[in-house]
């Protein structure tokens, strides 16, 4: 799991890898930037991330290292996976934006028009689309009922794609992943599936106590998620 926001009270991430622990005693691989983004900016290649700042080229290679990292741990133990890249996002509709490097353009597409065009045989979770346990269909995984969208709405978090919102109109801004995902996620057959969110501010990062929600609702959902498509189930703890 990755994540660029700056200040603590701000970080989801840290909220997700704890409340993740204290379900089912397991732990995530978590990386997190610290530095402003306008000074280096790690979901983008080298030389945009850096600005071309020469001194910074050793902390981009440091931060892609450590995922590399994670995912050879993952890859070499249960040997499939998913990372999310949390991020936040100023646009003008509060709802999570999820971004399988698929275009909103081609996310306007009915299902049909969307499985013909293979575009998610080749998003950041390609590996999935073709060998979830759950066997259901590409476009199911990534916009159906049992997709993460829908989990995360069910959750409480309006979310696209999803079911309820399967694409954004022509006129909304919408981010649909970055080099993170492009990088570290399955769609040249990867065993690590690659998520980004990209969450509103106002009832999602704005206090903490909505901080709390939200990372519950991502535990839960990414929960559900492994369970369904992965079939990967702890031995969950009670709630705290």
């Amino acid at each position: 799991m990755c994540h660029r926001h700056r200040r603590q009270h701000r970080r989801p991430s840290r909220r997700v890898a704890s409340q993740f622990y204290s379900r089912t005693g397991k732990r995530v691989h978590l990386v997190i930037n610290r530095l402003k983004r306008a000074k280096f900016d790690p979901n983008r290649e080298s030389t945009e991330a850096t600005g071309g700042n020469a001194a910074l080229a050793a902390t981009w290679v440091a931060f892609h290292t450590f995922i590399d990292s994670a995912r050879g741990r993952v890859t070499s133990g249960p040997g499939r996976g998913i990372l999310l890249d949390l991020h936040g996002h100023g646009h003008a509709i509060a709802r999570l934006e999820l971004g399988y490097l698929i275009s909103a353009a081609d996310l306007r597409l009915s299902d049909e028009a969307l499985a013909a065009t293979g575009r998610i045989e080749t998003s950041s979770i390609g590996r999935l689309s073709s060998d979830a346990v759950s066997h259901a269909a590409p476009v199911a995984v990534m916009r159906g009922a049992s997709s993460l969208g829908a989990l995360l709405v069910r959750n409480g978090f309006p979310s696209v794609p999803s079911p309820s919102d399967p694409a954004p109109a022509v006129a909304d801004e919408y981010f649909n992943g970055g080099y993170i995902t492009e990088r570290h996620g399955s769609s040249a057959g990867a065993t690590v599936d690659a998520i980004q969110i990209e969450a509103y501010r106002a009832g999602a990062r704005d206090t903490p106590e909505n901080l709390d929600r939200y990372a519950a609702a991502i535990v839960s959902s990414a929960l559900e998620y492994l369970r369904v498509h992965y079939g990967w189930t702890p031995a969950l703890r009670a709630s705290r």
